[in-house]
């Protein structure tokens, strides 16, 4: 033992590109939607994001890992990211644990439509996001455990395509910020976001 702690892997993380129902303001969680369009135009910004990153760090696309959460839209945003930077478009790794955080019977609904079935229930949400759970969904604090327990058997920087949810629960996971107040984390699409020494930098 020298005493030197390792340095955590680095994140690459990017959130899936626009899809219908994040134009219609519908709570998506594990819902399997496509992107549209502007989504996979989005991935494309994002590939050409990462690769000024990595030559900027002095790597190449090909030194890195790269893991999806296995919903579509996320899986379609990964596939065009490495196109876009000349991999193949398999060679990634699916990981169940970055899927996004499920909001159960809420899933397909606007918040509009949710405050129709009960008024005070974004009120509820807001006193305590972090551990608030949707009827038949999850808690921030149980995606923190389960995307937490996938970092901490990374080995390499990674890239990552996943979700506004999961990426929140990471920010919390490394410590980056308070619990509660990483459920607030702006989490936008076409844009990378990098995960580094207990910092979270964005990139557009």
């Amino acid at each position: 033992m020298n005493g030197l702690i390792a340095a955590k892997p680095v994140l690459y993380y990017v959130r899936h590109g626009l899809t219908d129902w994040n134009r219609e303001g519908r709570l998506q969680g594990r819902h399997d939607v496509p992107l549209n369009a502007e989504g996979r135009a989005q991935a494309v910004r994002c590939a050409d994001i990462l690769s000024g990153l990595l030559a900027r760090d002095g790597r190449t696309p090909e030194c890195v890992a790269y893991v999806s959460s296995p919903l579509s839209r996320a899986r379609q945003t990964m596939e065009i990211v490495r196109t876009t930077l000349g991999l193949p478009i398999t060679g990634y790794d699916v990981e169940p644990r970055l899927a996004e955080i499920a909001f159960g019977e809420w899933e397909g609904l606007t918040y509009e439509d949710v405050l129709r079935r009960d008024p005070n229930v974004v009120a509820r949400r807001e006193a305590s996001k972090w551990l608030f759970r949707p009827p038949g969904g999850e808690t921030y604090q149980e995606v923190a455990e389960r995307a937490g327990a996938w970092y901490a058997g990374l080995t390499n920087d990674t890239v990552v395509s996943a979700h506004g949810g999961t990426a929140r629960a990471l920010v919390a996971y490394l410590g980056m910020t308070e619990p509660e107040a990483a459920t607030h984390q702006s989490i936008e699409q076409g844009v990378v976001y990098v995960f580094e020494s207990n910092r979270l930098t964005r990139y557009a």
